[in-house]
């Protein structure tokens, strides 16, 4: 059972109003082989749109990473009044996945920090598994720390989305997934369900099947599908039935259509393309423009030089028609096996602030 059962506990849809976007500055070279240069910009021209309308919360390891990012971030055009250097030790970039999750618990901001392990996968993942804690206390949230039989449980950012509402997707391959890479052996649907209850206010879990091709996390959810609305779901489609992502994606496409959200309705499902392959080295890329990331007042959409980049634009403008939605070129980012929204990590406005302005 798990050990941080509240029901009065609320996972905000990310279009809510932020206080801030956290973000680390890139810095691996294993990421970005040979393309750390080229990242940097394209990671400077994120924060230059994000600073426009919140402030932005940047993780730095040390002061000469801390001058090296003001100087490319001022030429970039970034709000330096806007973007805030914290210094704190990072091994990745990717604070979607290593930081908290922010919820709101009795009313009060709370981080949830999960145990990071680099999805299991990666050597390197000490430093990041104390970036967490780190961001919440920084964030003025106390710390929650969901454990199941004693032991603080596995999980990422990017494995959930929300409605805000109590209704949040995930897959199965991520969260139920077996072998050498699971995060959590043993736990069951139900007991996995039951922490995502108790730490997210999760009252209604829809279960997606499996990831793209290429994403070395194991199937997160956002790459596949996001809320766009309290019933409404962007989901990505293959057209091709000769890629590999093809099956999956219809597989996800056919549940999807069948699924509820938390008062019973059905949900509304709007397609989005898939990008043409996008390779390096030999490696297929998990390109995806469901990585979007919901902002104060802009959506910022990862592109790729494809012909689909206009189509999704199109479709995103059509579900954001309050939101200036904007396209950020993301194919070195991608190199990372990520791009926008495994870089972000949102810090909800506390109700009050919000209905203060």
């Amino acid at each position: 059972m798990s050990e941080a059962a509240d029901s009065a506990t609320r996972l905000p849809a990310e279009w809510e109003p932020h206080e801030a976007t956290w973000l680390a500055y890139p810095h691996s070279l294993s990421d970005w082989p040979g393309k750390l240069s080229a990242v940097r910009w394209a990671f400077a021209e994120f924060v230059r749109l994000l600073s426009g309308g919140e402030r932005v919360r940047l993780l730095v390891r040390h002061a000469r990473e801390a001058e090296r990012a003001r100087s490319v971030l001022r030429r970039s055009g970034a709000d330096p009044d806007r973007v805030e250097l914290h210094l704190v030790t990072t091994d990745r970039s990717w604070l979607r996945d290593s930081g908290p999750t922010f919820v709101f618990r009795e009313g009060q901001l709370h981080g949830v920090c999960w145990a990071f392990n680099a999805w299991g996968r990666y050597a390197n993942w000490q430093a990041d598994r104390n970036v967490g804690r780190y961001v919440a206390n920084a964030s003025g949230a106390a710390v929650l720390e969901p454990k199941v039989n004693g032991r603080i449980v596995v999980m990422e950012g990017g494995s959930v989305d929300s409605n805000g509402r109590g209704t949040i997707l995930a897959t199965e391959q991520c969260l139920l997934g077996s072998g050498r890479h699971a995060r959590n052996p043993g736990l069951s649907r139900s007991a996995v369900e039951r922490v995502l209850g108790d730490s997210l206010g999760a009252t209604n879990v829809l279960w997606l099947g499996h990831g793209i091709a290429g994403d070395d996390t194991g199937g997160h959810v956002d790459t596949l599908a996001r809320f766009v609305g309290r019933n409404r779901v962007a989901a990505i489609v293959e057209t091709d039935r000769r890629d590999e992502n093809y099956a999956a994606l219809q597989d996800n496409l056919r549940r999807l259509r069948g699924m509820r959200d938390e008062r019973g309705r059905a949900l509304e499902v709007v397609e989005l393309p898939m990008p043409r392959p996008l390779w390096f080295d030999g490696c297929r890329l998990p390109a995806s423009y469901a990585n979007f990331y919901v902002a104060n007042g802009t959506v910022l959409v990862p592109t790729f030089n494809d012909t689909n980049d206009a189509a999704a634009l199109r479709i995103l403008r059509e579900c954001f028609p309050d939101r200036e939605v904007l396209g950020v070129h993301c194919v070195d980012i991608a190199l990372g096996l990520g791009t926008l929204h495994c870089l972000a990590q949102q810090q909800p406005r506390s109700p009050e602030r919000s209905r203060g302005g």
